[in-house]
């Protein structure tokens, strides 16, 4: 399918987020569904070079049958690297945190089943095309809905995104009150006004304005939110991509921060 005719598509669909299947019952039955979004660090560049992925995959991030992946034709398969190859398919796309954050969770001593992760991130976006109506929001509340089609809950967001949105002092001042606003109409169109979120403050940026991007992630005062911070994690060569190493290690932080709510 064209992206033309997906985005068609996407702005005739009435999407609403039914929570019936949150009960105690089909919560203990169904899988435990992760959004993943934002830009190209969530989308995964780890193990990019000239444009290639290296087809390195760690150990944090094989695949499990107890790890599924919602494809673009919105069908579950299992997760295997690139978790984005058909999602954010302009760019190539390697590892990312998804797959590290999900092995972590199923090794603690939580209880949530098998775990679905849905990609949505796109490189390059900055939070206004991510606002309410656009195209990205629309995609992802469509694949929101198309995962609970057959059981389960969504558990959390997780959101890396805010390296384009450091090139103007303007969109930096105003990331903090977009990003909010972001978090607050997806949850309310949701219908799951205390969804979980876990964003990642900055580790590198496109612009000069990183330092008021990663304030605005780091003070966001919204409930049920929680930010970790990449900051220190690994590079790669072109000075803005986490390394293979740096996506495991942004992943594995995720997880700890979501069993904080599993607590």
């Amino acid at each position: 399918m064209s992206s033309l005719i997906w985005l068609m598509l996407l702005s005739c669909s009435t999407l609403v987020i039914s929570t019936k299947n949150a009960s105690d019952g089909n919560t203990r039955q169904g899988k435990s569904i992760f959004i993943l979004a934002g830009q190209s660090n969530m989308a995964g560049r780890g193990g990019i070079h000239a444009g290639v992925w290296d087809g390195y995959i760690p150990p944090e991030c094989q695949s499990s049958p107890k790890v599924l992946r919602l494809n673009s034709e919105h069908k579950w398969e299992e997760a295997r690297p690139p978790l984005h190859r058909d999602i954010d398919y302009l760019k190539a796309c390697g590892i990312g945190p998804g797959l590290a954050f999900a092995n972590s969770v199923l090794q603690k001593n939580i209880s949530i089943g098998d775990i679905g992760l849905v990609p949505c991130a796109i490189g390059g976006t900055q939070i206004s095309e991510w606002r309410r109506g656009s195209p990205l929001y629309k995609q992802l509340l469509s694949r929101a809905h198309a995962a609970l089609h057959d059981g389960g809950i969504i558990r959390a967001i997780l959101w890396y995104q805010g390296e384009s949105d450091t090139r103007s002092q303007e969109d930096a001042k105003l990331y903090k009150m977009r990003l909010a606003k972001f978090f607050t109409d997806i949850r309310s169109d949701m219908k799951l006004p205390e969804l979980p979120v876990i964003l990642v403050a900055l580790a590198s940026a496109e612009g000069p304005y990183i330092d008021e991007v990663r304030k605005a992630q780091l003070g966001l005062d919204l409930p049920n939110v929680k930010c970790v911070d990449a900051k220190g994690m690994e590079i790669g060569n072109d000075g803005l991509h986490l390394s293979t190493e740096g996506e495991v290690k942004v992943g594995k932080m995720m997880a700890d921060a979501f069993t904080q709510f599993m607590a």
